[in-house]
């Protein structure tokens, strides 16, 4: 397991939201190539950290079943964590 520095004075976090509804994004990232083609991006540009997330935290946004967020989230750590050790959160 990585450790993140928070002594450093600067800390860089990606967001990748793996939902079809996202209003950062426009649901960019819904599907596992895109999700993992912008991490991999991100990640060779220097984030820090990746925060991943599986439901929508829009105004209205509907509730999404614990199971549905998994199923959005799980394959894109795994797919990461093949190739990169940087510290993952999971929204």
């Amino acid at each position: 397991m990585s450790r993140l520095n928070i002594s450093a004075n600067l800390q860089i976090m990606g967001v990748i939201n793996t939902t079809p509804d996202s209003f950062s994004d426009g649901g960019q990232f819904d599907s596992l190539d895109k999700a993992f083609a912008q991490a991999r991006h991100m990640i060779a540009a220097g984030v820090d950290i990746l925060d991943i997330g599986g439901e929508s935290t829009r105004p209205s946004a509907a509730e999404v079943a614990e199971a549905e967020e998994l199923q959005r989230t799980i394959p894109l750590i795994r797919a990461l964590r093949e190739v990169s050790d940087v510290p993952i959160s999971i929204d």
